[in-house]
């Protein structure tokens, strides 16, 4: 194993200065390196400075906008010739009680206002793409927190809902910031979270860890059919978070699921790493992961290929494993299913907004000095994609409105925050965001690199519609990269919610999917043209998937003893096993 290409802890005396002034820095920042901030403004504002036809252009759109809105309140204010439509993701204005007066010219300012700074921060010639990015995703942010929405005098319906309930509401939000700055300084899950425990009922189908080692533990589930397909299913979970994000409540649990449909599941739960992991690697969850487990899996069940599924990153490194094994002519996998993973990290969306050297330099020095990257400083990273709709929407309904959105397994599943190995993390940061090395065909394992394109068994990828972590059109690339026969899966919803999108009878069709089968010898097509000859179907995706998946799995037959005692695999203790519970 090759080391990592850092400075040399031991020789270096001024790194351990850096990693406190950094650590120090990120807790306040949630990670984000204000350096690489200041830079992308200054790439900004020096062009900018020198472009006196672009500040010609911006005073002009400025008197233009003004213009629109003398015109809006000329004409009356009608809601129906507003002067700026809000885009169609922000709901923020959505009841009608913002279309009266002063609040339809306070929310309308505010919304030209918003596309004024746009314009501003985009367009200006010489300013690095990644510099323009980052900068209007952060100026976006910063305005986002002066919106009218967000404050008691200039929200009229917090205002409405303080005169019905005489202030009430403003006494349980209250009541509400007290209980959550308590929970914060005590470092308690959110609110509502005592709800879902961990083996009672969430992360609750029953099994065995047959099998553990230093970084995982592996679960085989108890059958729930009288007789199942002889070919498994190992699933490969995300490390960034905890691996029952597939086996929620009941209702909600992707594993049970697929055991009511007659397979064989086995589960990966990674260990949530702490300071004497620093130097697990990306090939340490290869090897001591995916290969690992699939060792295991093929001495449970002799003779049959597994379908891997892999979520997330967890997809990614089932892909290299594929790749690895492909290259090897070793034929132990039936099918690869991708959950919203990216193979080729070119477009990696707003994420990539926080990914660049001196990003990456800022948080190696944070997880040098501890070994790991703290669970809550990626939650704060994953957070500020969307602030929109998990911060200041959240601020007004839980404390100007007085009120609790209810907790979901989903909810408190994304509170049990983990850990990011320090290498690892820097390996993963570097090979695939900075230097994309997978999709170029430069990933090494073993000292060689592999190519996806080796891949020759069916793959069922799924992307979801509202992704920040993964976007599809991002995902939409495997068809680019692997040789083989694709189906490809476009479902609503985000990244966790798209994935855990279960049947439900009488759901009035909230959910929706599209697919397609791409052959290997058939011609390219791309994401746009893809999107509009793909019909939308109605309801969950899972069943499409679950028949794809009975196709290439055999005839049912005798069920499978759990664990393989002969071979070194007996049951060691109940499923969720204990790695799941390190905090």
């Amino acid at each position: 194993m090759k080391p990592l290409d850092l400075p040399d802890p031991v020789s270096d005396e001024a790194r351990p200065r850096d990693a406190f002034l950094h650590a120090a820095i990120a807790r306040a920042t949630h990670g984000i390196s204000p350096i690489a901030v200041g830079m992308a403004y200054l790439d900004w504002l020096a062009h900018l400075a020198a472009s006196p036809g672009r500040q010609r252009e911006l005073v002009e759109k400025a008197q233009r906008k003004w213009t629109r809105l003398a015109l809006y309140l000329a004409s009356g204010a009608s809601p129906r010739l507003p002067a700026i439509e809000p885009l169609p993701q922000d709901h923020r204005f959505d009841s009608p009680e913002w279309q009266r007066w002063p609040y339809n010219l306070l929310h309308q300012s505010f919304l030209l206002t918003q596309q004024w700074w746009w314009n501003a921060m985009t367009g200006v010639r010489g300013v690095s793409r990644h510099h323009e990015n980052v900068v209007a995703f952060v100026t976006r942010q910063l305005l986002d927190v002066w919106s009218p929405s967000n404050f008691l005098l200039t929200n009229p319906v917090v205002l409405a809902e303080t005169r019905r309930t005489y202030g009430v509401n403003l006494v349980r939000g209250m009541q509400n910031l007290l209980e959550d700055a308590l929970r914060r300084a005590g470092n308690r899950p959110p609110a509502g979270t005592e709800a879902y425990e961990v083996g009672r009922n969430v992360a609750a189908t029953p099994g065995k860890v047959v099998y553990r080692n230093a970084l995982m533990e592996l679960i085989q589930y108890e059958p729930r059919t009288p007789q199942a397909y002889p070919v498994p299913v190992l699933v490969v979970p995300s490390w960034i978070m905890k691996y029952y994000v597939l086996d929620l409540s009941p209702e909600n649990s992707m594993v049970r699921y697929l055991l009511e449909q007659g397979h064989t599941v086995f589960m990966i739960s990674w260990k949530n790493p702490d300071a004497e992991d620093r130097d697990l690697s990306l090939e340490s969850y290869l090897r001591l992961g995916v290969l690992a487990a699939l060792s295991a899996v093929e001495k449970i069940i002799p003779g049959q290929p597994v379908h891997g599924v892999g979520y997330c990153l967890g997809g990614t490194m089932l892909a290299i494993a594929a790749a690895y094994l492909a290259r090897s002519a070793e034929r132990r996998l039936a099918t690869v299913t991708l959950l919203a993973s990216e193979l080729d990290y070119t477009e990696p969306g707003e994420l990539g907004l926080f990914i660049d050297e001196s990003q990456i330099a800022f948080l190696e020095d944070v997880m040098w000095s501890c070994g790991y990257l703290d669970g809550k400083a990626m939650a704060g990273a994953f957070t500020l994609l969307n602030t929109r709709d998990l911060v200041w929407s959240r601020i007004v309904y839980d404390y100007l409105m007085g009120q609790r959105a209810p907790m979901s397994d989903l909810m408190a599943w994304n509170a049990d925050a983990t850990r990011m190995p320090f290498r690892m993390h820097s390996e993963y940061l570097r090979k695939f965001y900075l230097d994309n090395e997978l999709a170029a065909g430069r990933y090494e394992v073993d000292g060689r690199p592999v190519a996806l394109a080796d891949i020759r068994v069916p793959m069922f990828a799924v992307a979801t519609e509202r992704d920040h972590v993964s976007p599809w059109r991002s995902v939409f690339k495997v068809h680019l990269l692997a040789d083989t026969d694709i189906t490809f899966v476009l479902a609503s919803g985000g990244h966790n919610v798209g994935i855990v999108s279960p049947p439900r009878p009488g759901d009035g069709g909230r959910a929706s999917y599209r697919w397609a089968r791409h052959a290997a010898d058939d011609p390219y097509v791309d994401p746009d043209c893809w999107l509009e000859e793909s019909p939308t179907r109605r309801g969950s995706w899972w069943p499409a998937w679950a028949g794809w998946l009975a196709e290439r799995s055999g005839s049912p037959g005798a069920l499978s003893a759990m664990g393989a005692p002969a071979q070194g695999l007996r049951p060691l203790y109940d499923a969720p096993g204990r790695y799941v519970y390190a905090q």
